[in-house]
């Protein structure tokens, strides 16, 4: 669990850093061309460096263990801190809509300029967006953080509004076709928006305490319906907090067996689903078979 934390304040860090960076830049190359493609993605840059502090808070909190008044830990912090990225990924999303139709409708739009300038801005800011989304998605698999993969998800998304940046400035420069940059604005709200959907559905599922993946079900049923000395199970239920889910299943022993030997079935099949899948939280009940 320890390292899992580390691992997710890693990321955390990481986010920090590229996004901390990437304002820096943006904000220079708006002001040098005008561009509200680079707007936009300064906007969603910016944007991330707000909901990457906090969700640096929500797996501080996270990581908090149980007490008396959070008998479960405090693992929904992250599922409360991606539901509030999402909602700001949808407004940010709005207002980079709203802009690009008023420039689009404008009858005398600003000119863009200095678009070299602006395009190597993006380059970087694209080599950068990789370099992190490849460490967070490392990081998402080894921990199943819901924070981590929905900041990854962000900055997956932010990779075509920032080629797309690069190719309404190429285009204002060589072609002259400047309402290319509201265009692809356009574009990078409404992929920011499904994004943003996926996000909050997962997460409002996880607080709503919906059933864990039904693979990870199927995998629970396969090794109680195979393990030494149970002879049937009922009541297989889950739900997930965060990164954690939490397994309730109750398994049917023979009623002549010591509490010694029905105690050794029940924590070898506990342990055998925990090396599994580490991330599970399992209580496992003990009933006589009919």
């Amino acid at each position: 669990m320890e390292s899992r934390t580390k691992l997710n304040l890693q990321a955390g860090l990481a986010s920090l850093l590229v996004a901390s960076t990437l304002v820096g830049l943006k904000l220079w190359a708006m002001g040098e061309t005008g561009a509200l493609s680079i707007a936009a993605s300064l906007a969603d840059s910016a944007m991330d460096l707000m909901m990457s502090l906090g969700a640096m808070a929500a797996i501080f909190y996270a990581a908090r263990p149980a007490d008396d008044d959070h008998a479960f830990g405090h693992s929904s912090a992250e599922d409360i801190a991606a539901l509030g990225q999402a909602v700001f990924i949808l407004i940010s999303a709005a207002v980079i809509a709203v802009a690009a139709v008023l420039r689009l409708l404008s009858d005398d739009p600003a000119p863009l300029q200095s678009e070299a300038r602006g395009m190597a801005v993006m380059g970087v800011s694209i080599l950068l967006t990789l370099a992190l989304v490849w460490w967070q998605g490392r990081i998402a698999r080894a921990t199943g953080s819901k924070v981590v993969a929905a900041d990854r998800l962000h900055y997956l998304g932010d990779l075509v509004p920032n080629i797309g940046a690069i190719v309404s400035l190429f285009a204002a420069s060589r072609l002259g076709l400047a309402q290319i940059d509201s265009v692809v604005a356009l574009g990078a709200a409404a992929m920011l928006a499904i994004g943003a959907l996926r996000i909050g559905r997962g997460a409002f599922d996880a607080l709503m305490d919906r059933q864990a993946d039904p693979e990870l079900l199927r995998g629970i049923h396969t090794l109680a319906d195979n393990w030494p000395g149970v002879r049937g199970f009922h009541d297989l239920k889950s739900r997930t907090a965060g990164s954690r889910v939490f397994i309730n299943l109750h398994i049917e022993l023979d009623g002549d067996l010591t509490l010694r030997e029905a105690h050794e079935i029940g924590a070898g099949l506990k342990r055998t689903i925990l090396l599994a899948y580490p991330q599970a939280d399992v209580i496992i009940h003990k009933d006589v078979a009919r």
